[in-house]
Formats: structure tokens, C-alpha cells, sequence
């Protein structure tokens, strides 16, 4: 099904990663505390995290990990790019092992044929594709990038290397037109979309005011790089009980109405009102 045929509030069907917790991958000793530190997503880091004296010991350590039983969090890898050696090496070594992560992570894609050719090269061990989108070609590709990942996997802003990439700083002013792309691209394919990880760890203020910003423009959830970081990111995207309750409300209000317009505690409820309400629902947790 291609992105314009998707149902416009698919996304919300489905429970959202609110935080994606990076960890290295040759430090298996904080795998566990990664995993169990509340984020809705661990991934576990075989490129930038890593020197390249330690890839082959990261990528023994992620896929013997990943070889295991049920976690507390989605737990994925991120490979190294096929632009190199090391990320053909990672294909061949997670193609032959017995490791089942729960999504990869694809860096310095570029167009939906970079996602596509994983898939092929995976077979049955492709798991759903997500794509750190930090290249200007994935920008202006963004579409059927986009579509190619699907309403299983996602997008990952890597404002890091974007900024690097066109010679701007990470202000919010710099990379506000970059993130506004996404947003439109990603939620017309319905696949979730993070944000950059707040790099200053320290300032949890500056992390709460930002992740709120991007909240508010459509990001369903970010990237962190720390433990401490989680517990604010979670908060910001989880939904009070009044938000739930007047969701469930809402939606229920439009069904009894057999999905026919009307008004619901003097609001206008049609499509775009019942996909926000939607949207809530799946940002609940139990």
C-alpha cells in the first residue's frame, strides 16, 4: 500500500515509541540498565558509539544480546552505513545469527532505495526498517524515505550530522525548516518520527522546553542519549487521565454518531479532531 493510499490516522492505531535510548554497543555491562531504565526503546549503537577498533566486539556483543528472550523495551540495533566496510560486515553478521532485534536502525540513508536494498539483503531477518534522516538527499527525498520504512518502522532525525552536512549550527532557528519537512513527510506515509537527542544532558530544563516544542509540532517522540533523560521525554508524551478521558470521549461520541460530523461539548468532532484523539490513545500507558 503506498503512502497516499494509508488511512491518514493509521498511526494512531498502534502504541508509539515516546523515548528511544541509545546505548554503545561495545559496552554490554549497560545493556540491561539501558533496557530497563522506562524508555519505550533501547537501541543498541554498532556506528557512532563505536570506535573502529571496537566494531567487531560491538557487533558480537549487540547480536549475542539480541539473541535473546522478551525485555521491557523494544530493543534494536543501529548498523554502520553501507557506505563502509563495517556495515556490509554487520548485514552479513545479523543475516547469519540467531539475533531477532526488534527494529534496525539505518544510518546516512539517502533515498528509499538505501532502505530497500537492506530489506532485499535481510530477507526474513529484516525486522521493521527505521532511518536516521541526517543527509540534506533524505530531506528533499523525505517522501518515499517515508513510505519505503512504512507504518512499521519510523524516522529518526539525526540533527547532528544534518547540521554538519549543510553548514548550520543546532539552534532551533537552523534546523526548524528541517524538522517541519519530516513532519509533513513522515505523517502522510503514517510512520512515527523522533526527534534529535537533547546533547546536553545536564540541562534538563533545555530538554523539557525543547522536547515540548517538537511534541507540539508532531514529533511523536525523540531520541535520548542518557537514562536521565527518559523519565522527561515519557512525561512530556505521556497523556494525563483528562486527556484520556475526553479522547475516549470524543471517539466514542463520533461512533454512536456512525462516523457522521457533529458536535460534542460545543467542538466541532470530524476526521482531523477523531485522529488527535486517536493519537492520545496511543500515547496512554497502562
Amino acid at each position: 500500500m503506498s503512502c497516499g493510499q494509508r488511512r491518514n490516522d493509521g498511526l494512531w492505531s498502534k502504541l508509539m515509541f515516546r523515548s528511544f535510548l541509545f546505548v554503545p554497543g561495545d559496552r554490554p555491562e549497560r545493556f540491561d540498565k539501558a533496557v530497563n531504565s522506562g524508555a519505550d526503546a533501547v537501541c543498541i549503537d554498532l556506528e557512532d558509539a563505536v570506535s573502529p577498533a571496537n566494531k567487531d566486539l560491538a557487533r558480537r556483543e549487540a547480536l549475542a544480546y539480541l539473541d535473546g528472550g522478551a525485555r521491557a523495551a523494544a530493543t534494536g540495533v543501529r548498523l554502520n552505513s553501507l557506505d563502509g566496510i563495517e556495515g556490509f560486515r554487520d548485514v552479513v553478521a545479523l543475516a547469519e545469527s540467531g539475533a531477532a532485534p526488534s527494529f534496525i536502525l539505518m544510518p546516512k540513508v539517502r533515498t528509499r532505495h538505501d532502505v530497500d536494498l537492506l530489506r532485499r539483503a535481510l530477507g526474513d531477518k529484516a525486522a521493521p526498517i527505521w532511518a536516521l534522516m541526517e543527509t540534506p538527499q533524505a530531506l528533499a527525498a523525505i517522501e518515499g524515505l517515508a513510505d519505503s520504512v512504512g507504518e512499521a518502522g519510523g524516522i529518526v532525525f539525526g540533527g547532528a550530522d544534518f547540521s554538519a552536512a549543510i553548514g548550520a549550527d543546532m539552534s532551533w532557528d537552523a534546523l526548524f525548516f528541517a524538522r517541519a519537512g519530516l513532519i509533513a513527510g513522515a505523517a502522510a506515509a503514517g510512520c512515527q518520527l523522533l526527534d534529535v537527542p537533547y546533547l546536553n544532558v545536564r540541562d534538563i530544563d533545555g530538554l523539557v522546553a525543547e522536547t515540548r516544542r517538537v511534541k507540539a509540532m508532531g514529533f511523536t517522540g525523540r531520541s535520548c542519549i542518557h537514562p536521565d533523560q527518559v523519565g522527561h521525554i515519557n512525561d512530556i508524551y505521556t497523556p494525563t487521565a483528562e486527556e484520556i478521558e475526553k479522547a475516549q470521549a470524543t471517539i466514542a461520541a463520533y461512533e454512536n454518531n456512525k462516523g457522521r460530523v457533529l458536535l460534542h461539548e460545543g467542538r466541532l468532532v470530524e476526521k482531523p479532531v477523531l485522529a488527535a484523539a486517536r493519537r492520545i490513545l496511543a500515547r496512554r500507558r497502562s
